[in-house]
């Protein structure tokens, strides 16, 4: 006899909702763990219930597999001291209002705000942008 098809949506009732999270989260660790025992594989498993409660498993240091796992997927290293000063954030701030301050001034150009500071060069270069996205919208109607 084999287990029926499980519908996958959220679980309304709280207390049934709460034995399944505690049955699969047994489960997915118990899994984890054989995994890396059966495998040699290094595993890492982090769980948040929706109470905010956290647990987890780590076949080796999560540290260490957590800072793996950054790198493999080119993440900046949380434990480099540069990423956490001040300084790195107040520039990241920076080039972000640098950023949106371009953006805006585009926007500003594009709705035909603020074009006596534009040279003949920006000018036919908007001009340009404009023309293309008549066309888009033309094709698209």
């Amino acid at each position: 006899m084999g287990r029926g098809k499980v519908e996958l949506k959220r679980i309304e009732n709280p207390t049934n909702r709460q034995v399944t999270f505690s049955k699969r989260r047994n489960g997915l660790l118990k899994k984890a763990f054989e995994l890396s025992i059966l495998c040699d594989a290094e595993v890492a498993l982090l769980i948040f219930s929706s109470s905010g409660k956290v647990y987890q498993f780590a076949s080796h240091d999560m540290d260490r597999t957590v800072a793996k796992y950054r790198r493999e997927v080119g993440l900046p290293d949380s434990s480099n001291p540069q990423f956490r000063t001040r300084e790195f954030w107040r520039s990241e701030i920076d080039e972000l209002k640098r950023s949106m301050n371009t953006l805006e001034t585009r926007l500003k150009h594009l709705s035909g705000e603020d074009i006596l500071a534009l040279g003949m060069r920006d000018l036919k270069q908007l001009e340009r942008q404009l023309k293309i996205g008549v066309e888009r919208v033309r094709s698209r109607k």
